[in-house]
């Protein structure tokens, strides 16, 4: 089912998929070819019953009066199994939803937004104060800022989108109590300036995000719509409004006129006063302003062009730029302010557009809460108080619109993969109720993982449904096991004529369910002891570790009660009741639901070791 992932929960969790189905394959190949030749090299003289082993009579011993109860209790125990299965439906309701858990990468991001029109000198002033409060954090390592961007068509980031990159020194010498939240929370207090949005990610996180949905933040809104001045309203009125949703950390809308620029509007008539034509005044305005390239210097391998132009203190205002002259035909040098306006205007700093249309972004900071829940409690409260007016639409995104996607194709894909499975059972048992006691052990199985991420407060996600997946696995492979046992167990008993009536049926579920105990109790030990390592440890790539082993290790309790409790008990309601027409008495042979095993006496040898 992994396989059908795609995007980037495809690419992270593809190869796990793959080198699990590639270790299962390769075990059943061992399994069939090399184990019975080695059974048969090196298990010499007589071998030892399954009774002898100390672990197997404990277990038992412990098992047989709670199999005796179930047996005799069916109906409460599974009453009670389903009453513990809608009782945790509780706490999944309480649990957050998220794209991935954060993957702490050993460093801290900050990309701050700060309104355009930003100059340089200011930004720079602005990187090293934040710069130097992220330094003087005992955490941190070094602090390495960037403003401005390269020339490239890849780094589309304005002057006023700064960023800095925090080191981190090894977790080992954190100060007590410190992680990775309280880091970031300590940061923000420290960088904290008026007019500037912290916002906090991490730099290999971030870069694919940004690539991705074009949000840097964990959740983004972006608003389409044919005016950028109405583009850039609705995002002040969102801006103003998202503060009222707890857990919103920083909201900070894009400014789409935003931007100065200098306008130098040429008077024709004025122009033609003097001879000159337009093409003759923007030549003059390009060489003196803009500046232009001569000739190119090389300096071994590289080379830089030459770029000649008025000096800044001739061309840094209006009034600078309207004494520069522009030379007639006739000789004479005209002031460019008598040939056309000069003043600085309104503009976008920067028009962006997808899908064929204009568009303005809303980025928010998230902090203390599940993306899920805080998407629809915002969602909730724009549709209630924002106008939106026709033509311009909302749409969420960032990490949220990852979310979305996985959701919707393991809505899709769960179905269809639960589907196969029960052809698969249904081929093997050639029984529907059978393959049905085994479907049924999938969400029993659960009730252990909901509790324990609930205890450990941990949000669904991409890797909690990973290792989800991976328990309903390994819980429909015990309860196909298990079943298997009873049923050799039921057919010898109906062919030696040993079920003659109900106390005999439920001898011979006891006999098939005790034959499991000790392999049943060493799959979930073994599951358990090898994942409870990845809960205890830490380091980069530990988060998503432990979101995939918890439901696993809180999934082996309930699975291995499961099959050992609730599995025997489906199993004798469904046999009770297909052979209560072939016995004594008819319906009234059947045995009530009580503390007592009705039914006549066997013979000694009928009696089982349990």
């Amino acid at each position: 089912m992994l396989h059908a992932l795609g995007a980037q929960e495809g690419r992270l969790f593809r190869p796990l998929a793959l080198t699990k189905t590639l270790a299962m394959a390769g075990s059943a190949l061992l399994a069939i070819t090399l184990v019975p030749v080695a059974m048969g090299a090196f298990i010499r003289g007589p071998v030892r019953p399954e009774e002898a082993n100390p672990i197997n009579r404990a277990a038992l011993r412990a098992y047989r009066p709670t199999i005796g109860f179930v047996l005799r209790r069916r109906f409460l125990v599974l009453g009670s199994a389903v009453a513990v299965f809608l009782v945790t439906l509780v706490p999944y309701g309480r649990l957050g939803s998220e794209f991935m858990p954060p993957l702490i990468e050993g460093s801290i991001m900050d990309m701050p937004s700060v309104f355009p029109g930003v100059g340089t000198a200011q930004v720079r002033q602005i990187l090293q104060q934040r710069d130097r409060a992220m330094a003087m954090i005992p955490e941190v390592e070094l602090v390495l800022g960037k403003a401005g961007r390269a020339l490239s068509a890849t780094d589309a980031a304005p002057l006023a989108m700064f960023e800095s990159v925090a080191i981190l020194r090894p977790e080992e010498e954190w100060r007590a109590g410190v992680d990775y939240d309280s880091l970031v929370a300590e940061m923000d207090a420290a960088t904290r300036t008026p007019g500037v949005a912290n916002m906090w990610s991490m730099p290999i996180k971030n870069r694919l995000d940004m690539l991705a949905t074009g949000i840097k933040t964990p959740v983004g809104i972006k608003i389409f719509g044919p005016d950028l001045a109405t583009l850039e309203a609705i995002g002040k009125e969102i801006e103003g409004l998202l503060p009222l949703v707890d857990g919103t950390a920083s909201v900070f809308a894009e400014r789409a006129i935003g931007g100065k620029y200098l306008e130098v509007e040429v008077n024709r008539q004025a122009a033609a006063r003097y001879g000159l034509s337009m093409v003759d005044v923007q030549h003059t305005i390009m060489t003196a302003v803009g500046g232009m390239n001569v000739t190119e210097t090389i300096e071994g391998r590289e080379r830089y062009s030459v770029n000649v132009r008025y000096a800044r203190e001739l061309r840094d205002d209006p009034e600078s730029i309207g004494r520069v002259l522009v030379a007639t035909p006739a000789g004479a040098q005209v002031p460019l302010a008598q040939l056309a306006d000069i003043r600085f205007v309104g503009g976008p700093p920067m028009i962006k557009s997808e899908n064929a249309l204009l568009n303005s972004l809303v980025y928010v900071d998230v902090r203390g809460r599940d993306i899920g829940g805080y998407v629809d409690e915002a969602r909730a409260l724009l549709d209630d108080r924002l106008d939106v007016p026709t033509g311009y639409r909302l749409e969420w995104s960032g990490q949220f619109e990852a979310m979305q996607r996985a959701n919707r194709t393991l809505r899709v894909v769960v179905p269809i993969t639960l589907a196969i499975i029960f052809l698969l059972l249904y081929i093997n048992f050639r029984s529907v109720a059978e393959s049905l006691i085994v479907m049924l052990s999938v969400p029993f199985a659960l009730v252990g993982s909901i509790w324990l991420l609930w205890l450990l407060d941990y949000n669904l996600s991409v890797a909690v449904w990973v290792g989800l997946i991976a328990l309903a696995g390994v819980a429909a492979e015990i309860a196909v096991v298990l079943l298997v046992y009873l049923d050799e167990a039921f057919h010898r008993y109906q062919r030696e004529g040993r079920l003659r009536n109900w106390a005999e049926l439920f001898e011979a579920i006891r006999e098939g369910a005790g034959e499991r105990v000790r392999p049943v109790l060493m799959t979930g030990t073994a599951i358990t002891a090898g994942l409870l390592p990845i809960l205890w440890g830490g380091g980069s790539g530990a988060t998503v570790m432990k979101r995939i082993a918890a439901p696993m290790v809180g999934g082996m309790v309930s699975a291995t009660v499961l099959s050992l409790l609730v599995v025997p008990a489906l199993y004798a309601l469904w046999r009770e009741w297909q052979l209560r027409g072939s016995w004594p008495g008819g319906d009234h042979a059947v045995a009530p639901d009580s503390g007592t095993l009705s039914g006549p006496p066997r013979d000694a040898e009928h009696r089982l070791a349990l």
